[in-house]
């Protein structure tokens, strides 16, 4: 009774000897959508900034930050000890291997030095951007499920899928639940907050809901999907990605305690 996994390539269209895949189109689709709307937020609260001046001159900023420290993030977390013994491999990312949470601890440091170089408040910019970062989530937890990768255990539910990758047994499409409560569920909570010209005043705010809000999707999504072969389970059923969501929820709570404290003038001084 279980669901056989499309047969949908990878390959989205080769013009010539170059193949454009769904993954690297969902990195694009993602950073596009997410700068047009992170510009719409922008201009919310018009003479603050970050303005959207501001927001055109940050996109290779937050490019960089994305890449390099999904990059290394990647190799450090996953497979330090491949990647040591084959530094080369760091640099092929068309094998694959990107991590979150070192996507996101680059984009942090970005937006610090960024903020820093231009004189903006930080925590504007960390807002608007958190309310865009679930969009490029959805996108590329659809490409996983493309691709067939990161699915999830053994089960025994009518949904369960049988990966071209993952044996004879039905699997929990995992990737359709990240898209759904990291992408979609994640998007709407921040959007509707972003409305409020309460939380608005309180830069901070959205960035704390959506690292608790992140963390609590992935560390829930943990529990169905397998776990990466080469690292397996931590204390016996603790997954690595659930470690990482943990610095997550204590950040959370950090910047929201401060935006309760700090209320800004929704007025440019």
């Amino acid at each position: 009774m279980a669901l056989q996994f499309p047969d949908i390539s990878p390959i989205a269209v080769s013009i010539g000897p170059l193949d454009i895949r769904w993954y690297a189109l969902a990195y694009l689709a993602g950073f596009l959508a997410g700068w047009k709307y992170v510009l719409y937020l922008a201009g919310k609260d018009e003479g603050l900034r970050p303005n959207r001046l501001d927001i055109d001159d940050f996109l290779p900023w937050g490019i960089l930050g994305v890449i390099l420290g999904g990059r290394i993030g990647y190799v450090l977390f996953y497979q330090f000890d491949m990647y040591l013994k084959n530094p080369l491999e760091i640099f092929q990312v068309w094998h694959g291997g990107m991590s979150f949470h070192g996507g996101a601890a680059g984009m942090i440091a970005a937006m610090i030095a960024y903020a820093w170089a231009k004189k903006i408040y930080v925590l504007r910019l960390t807002d608007w951007v958190c309310c865009a970062v679930p969009i490029g989530l959805f996108f590329g937890r659809i490409a996983n499920f493309v691709n067939g990768e990161l699915f999830g255990r053994v089960t025994g539910a009518p949904w369960g899928m049988v990966f071209p990758h993952g044996g004879a047994l039905p699997r929990h499409p995992s990737q359709l639940y990240e898209a759904t409560l990291e992408g979609a569920v994640l998007f709407t909570v921040l959007f509707l907050m972003a409305q409020s010209a309460w939380v608005r005043a309180r830069p901070g705010m959205i960035s704390g809901v959506f690292l608790i809000g992140y963390a609590l999707s992935r560390i829930t999504v943990e529990f169905f999907r397998e776990p990466d072969v080469q690292i397996g389970y931590r204390m016996g059923w603790v997954t690595m990605g659930q470690i990482l969501c943990l610095p997550m929820i204590a950040g959370g709570i950090v910047c929201m305690a401060y935006a309760l404290k700090h209320e800004q003038s929704a007025k440019p001084s």
